[in-house]
Order: structure tokens, then sequence, then C-alpha cells
């Protein structure tokens, strides 16, 4: 593989589950990278459990690779390319996996509900150009999400209204901690002015400090 003269940089897309991360990074016209391909597997001893026999909690960052992740984006930095998982929520682990190519682009995004937790990581590499977490409305979030799992046949109906309504009580908990990572929290149209920026090579305080 052939380095990059000058290695490419990462946004990282954080924000809650149904935020509209994956629809405003596909919106870029960047490459983008599934940082929730990077779930453990159902049976991985590892898993972090619900209270009360609920099964696996797959909102807590405990529940996803953050090395594997973290590898992933310096590759695709430095070398243009990467192998990556390919997860399916429905049956609660990896199916596959394929290599990742970004080609001469300078940018990418990197979006997933973990993905403030390798902000400090990136920057300690180099690679990061901002890092921001989008937010809106709980109710809103909520029915976003539960329109989208019920649409990919996610999980139970029992079980996605559940952890939906879960989630949209500690929505606002899950926005302050990923700011407390480093993300920015901005809206869709914020975010993507940050996004042009970063493609003009501008930068931003978050990502200096």
């Amino acid at each position: 593989m052939t380095s990059h003269p000058v290695p490419a940089r990462v946004i990282l897309l954080s924000g809650p589950s149904g935020s509209g991360k994956s629809s405003l990074a596909a919106r870029t016209g960047l490459p983008v990278l599934n940082l929730d391909d990077f779930y453990k597997d159902g049976d991985d001893p590892t898993l972090p459990q619900l209270p009360g026999g609920g099964g696996p909690d797959w909102d807590s960052p405990l529940s996803w690779d953050a090395e594997g992740a973290v590898a992933a984006v310096e590759s695709l930095c430095r070398t243009s390319r990467a192998g990556v998982p390919v997860y399916s929520i429905a049956a609660n682990g990896r199916v596959g996996s394929e290599f990742m190519d970004i080609g001469r682009t300078p940018l990418f995004i990197a979006e997933g509900i973990f993905a403030a937790d390798i902000i400090e990581a990136c920057r300690e590499r180099g690679v990061l150009a901002d890092a921001l977490c989008l937010r809106g409305r709980p109710s809103t979030t909520f029915r976003r999400r539960l329109a989208r799992d019920l649409r990919e046949g996610r999980k139970s109906v029992p079980y996605l209204v559940r952890r939906g309504l879960r989630l949209m009580r500690t929505e606002r908990d899950v926005v302050a901690r990923q700011t407390a990572l480093g993300a920015h929290p901005c809206g869709k149209d914020e975010a993507m002015g940050r996004i042009a920026s970063a493609a003009a090579g501008r930068r931003h305080l978050t990502v200096e400090a």
C-alpha cells in the first residue's frame, strides 16, 4: 500500500442513536466509516449486561471494540485502506469483513454512537479534523429511531419500544457525556458547516484543545 504524502484526517460524528448521523454523513459526499460495525459479538463474555437479566447493554461503550475502531481510522488516514468488519444487529454479531478504500480524499467521516469515545486517541495520533455530536429533540429522535429499527427488523417490537423509551429518558445525558469527551454539540446545519470548513482545511478549537 502507498501512504498519503500528507495523512488524511477524520471527522468523528457522534450523537444519540437515531439522531441522524448516517443520513447526514451520506449527504456530505465524503467516504464514511460505520463505527457501529465494531460492536462486539453477542456471545462475547466481556459484554456489559443490563440489570435484571435484560440481556447485553448495547448502549454501553463497553459493548464496542474501541481499539479496533481506532486502528481502522488510523489505517485509513495513513494508507487510505483498512479492513473493517460487517456487523448485523439482527444477528448480534459480525457476519463478514471488507476492505474500505478512501482513495486520495484528504478527509472522511467516521460515524457511530461511540465515536466520541475515540476522540482523544485520534487527536493523539494527529488524524482528527473535527468531532461533532448531533443533538435534537428527544421525542423526535425516539420516533426516528423506532421507525428505522422497525423498518430494518433490528430486534423484536417490544424490545425496540422499551429500549427507545429508555434512550429517550437518557438522551440529554448521552449528549452531555459525548460533549465532555470533546465532541461539539450541534444541529445538522451547523454540523454541515463545520464539515465544509474541515474540507476547506480550516480547523476548530475542538480538536486543538
